[in-house]
């Protein structure tokens, strides 16, 4: 008796499972299409952004760069690691 009811209980939670999965796709899905389709105004926009930063606080611009200086080494370390192991 006991078995049927967590047989049961897997089954409903593997159908949710396979829901969400599936309403996480579409929103995903739905994400990268915006993405691909308005590129040109996204990279307009970022470029704009940029400009106006650097020209209210060029200290900014340098913070940015160091950062994904860091963040590139920092990843370059972690794929070093993962080609050693």
């Amino acid at each position: 008796m006991e078995n049927q009811i967590l047989l049961d209980e897997i089954k409903a939670l593997k159908e949710e499972n396979e829901h969400l999965k599936k309403l996480l796709e579409n929103y995903t899905n739905s994400r990268k299409s915006y993405y691909e389709k308005n590129k040109d105004i996204i990279k307009q926009k970022a470029k704009e952004r940029l400009k106006k930063i650097s020209e209210e606080n060029p200290e900014k611009i340098k913070e940015y760069a160091k950062k994904a200086y860091q963040n590139q080494k920092e990843k370059k370390k972690q794929k070093e690691l993962v080609e050693n192991i």
